[in-house]
């Protein structure tokens, strides 16, 4: 059964938030209601302002318009150090505390406990010792304080982190993603705290993208979409469908977006790819998954889902603790990116402003790197086969450019995601695995690169598509992969609608 919060007065209020970037808004009249007693989950997609909002409540940014109440008092912090003298503390999925330091140094940096006259005065390290034992205690831990933080789990440190919050007397705790590092032991050990917390009267605000989490520990939920506030429910009246629709505009899900005509497979094609039981403690479940030749697999999944860990286990980026991959029907072991492009795998990465092209050099060395690299350093391209090869890409995928001599960081998403492809398809792979292909381009751009999507598979390359944009990846897929939560939970057929998706992802929860 869930809390009930003591009392409908909120400790923390926020009205009609608004904050621009370069004039564009990033939050547009967002609300937000915490009380005491109260674990508040914050929900939206990737872009759905919650990180700028934490950053607006802890002091990192300021406000462009509206109202923040604390204790129903006005507040405008100036930095998170100001946030937390006002009573509201930050525990991120990476701990931002200082593994060099003891526990008890970490909880009390800044304001030791100390001893002797005004002048000349020392910390009482004895106290500092006992008062971290003691915030601890209430968490139900028991270690050495004396002990580096460096020297105990990540789910430890979040816990430090909160006996540190708890030593400043915070009012509002705020747990951005802190489960995302932790397994499922360490999830219930931290729930068991938060829900201490919560019957001690602290307000929590719970942010994560684990559906099943939202409706294990919290008891309010907020919706953010695209820098708006679509709303607020107490948990038992939000269904796992409805919360997801919440998250992605049900009047996005309800448009008929038609299906692509997709080209046929051989009967009998090979599976150029088949992961048996591939997983990593922490990242992902065992996943079973086959990619064949001239098959466009979509891979399906909300935030968090599992979608960019499975990828970078199947080309080398990370080494799976579980499980084997076939590669012809052959087992191989990728250790590296290397091991992975040498058995003709490619990957376009999510973020493709790091892990992707390299900005100050010009369009034709970034599209010649990865054939480069196959080639090795005693077989270097010339500029001329260098110009000719990205001229011939330039013309294949129109990319916009005066010149192939142009740095690549001054083209515009769409035309970077176009060249990050030519890359790769310079070495004829024969799986490519797309990771966000179509993420922060235009539509014209985003067109574009579908049909070519489309036009690999027909050329009989075996493609893996992964995409938070739901319509794109029901209408180019033979099959559809369904993660939730790190584990795959199903699979569907081409033709198969948004809803059956989200329908799949809401399922048992």
């Amino acid at each position: 059964m869930k809390h009930e919060s003591s009392s409908d007065a909120p400790v923390l209020q926020l009205t009609g938030i608004d904050k621009q970037f370069n004039g564009v808004p990033a939050l547009r009249g967002v609300a937000l209601r915490l009380r005491a007693g109260e674990i508040h989950a914050l929900m939206g997609q990737n872009g759905a302002g919650k990180s700028t909002l934490i950053k607006v409540l802890t002091g990192v940014y300021a406000a462009d318009s509206g109202e923040m109440l604390l204790a129903g008092q006005p507040i405008r912090p100036a930095s998170p150090l100001e946030a937390q003298r006002m009573g509201i503390s930050t525990v991120y999925q990476e701990v931002n505390l200082c593994p060099n330091l003891s526990v008890a140094e970490n909880i009390f940096s800044g304001r030791y406990p100390r001893r002797g006259l005004a002048q000349g005065y020392r910390i009482d390290w004895a106290e500092v010792h006992r008062q971290a034992r003691a915030l601890l205690a209430r968490l139900d831990v028991d270690i050495d304080v004396t002990r580096l933080l460096s020297s105990y789990s990540v789910a430890v440190q979040q816990l430090v982190a909160i006996a540190r919050a708890l030593g400043l007397s915070s009012k509002v705790l705020i747990l951005d993603e802190p489960t995302s590092s932790l397994d499922d032991d360490e999830v219930k050990s931290l729930f068991a705290v938060l829900r201490r917390l919560r019957g001690e009267g602290l307000a929590i605000l719970f942010v994560t993208h684990f559906l099943n989490q939202v409706y294990a520990v919290s008891d309010r939920i907020t919706v953010l979409r695209n820098g708006a506030w679509v709303g607020e429910w107490a948990t038992r009246d939000l269904g796992p469908q409805a919360l997801i629709a919440a998250m992605v505009g049900r009047e996005l899900v309800a448009q008929a977006t038609g299906h692509a005509q997709l080209p046929p497979i051989e009967e009998g094609a090979p599976a150029v790819l088949q992961a048996e039981g591939v997983g990593q403690r922490g990242q992902l479940q065992p996943v079973d998954l086959g990619v064949h030749a001239g098959e466009i697999v979509g891979l399906a999944g909300l935030l968090g889902s599992g979608r960019t860990e499975l990828a970078r286990l199947l080309f080398g980026l990370a080494k799976p603790d579980s499980g084997s991959l076939r590669i012809d029907g052959v087992v191989v072991e990728l250790g590296s990116p290397a091991d992975a492009v040498k058995h003709g795998l490619a990957l376009c990465p999510e973020e493709r402003k790091t892990d992707g092209i390299v900005a100050d050099l010009s369009l034709r060395e970034n599209i010649a790197l990865a054939l480069q690299a196959r080639l090795g350093m005693r077989n270097t391209l010339s500029r001329a086969e260098q110009t000719a090869l990205a001229e011939r890409f330039v013309k294949a995928l129109g990319i916009k450019t005066a010149s192939v001599d142009t740095p690549i960081g001054l083209l515009s998403g769409g035309n970077q995601q176009k060249a990050l492809l030519a890359r790769w398809l310079a070495i004829e792979p024969r799986l490519l695995i797309l990771d966000e292909p179509t993420r922060g381009i235009d539509v014209a751009a985003k067109q574009e690169i579908m049909d070519e999507i489309l036009r690999l598979a027909r050329s009989g390359m075996a493609v893996l598509f992964i995409s938070s944009e739901m319509n794109e990846v029901v209408r180019v897929s033979h099959r559809i992969a369904v993660l939730r939560e790190r584990r795959k939970v199903g699979e569907l057929p081409a033709g198969s609608s948004e809803d059956a998706v989200y329908d799949l992802i809401a399922a048992e929860i």
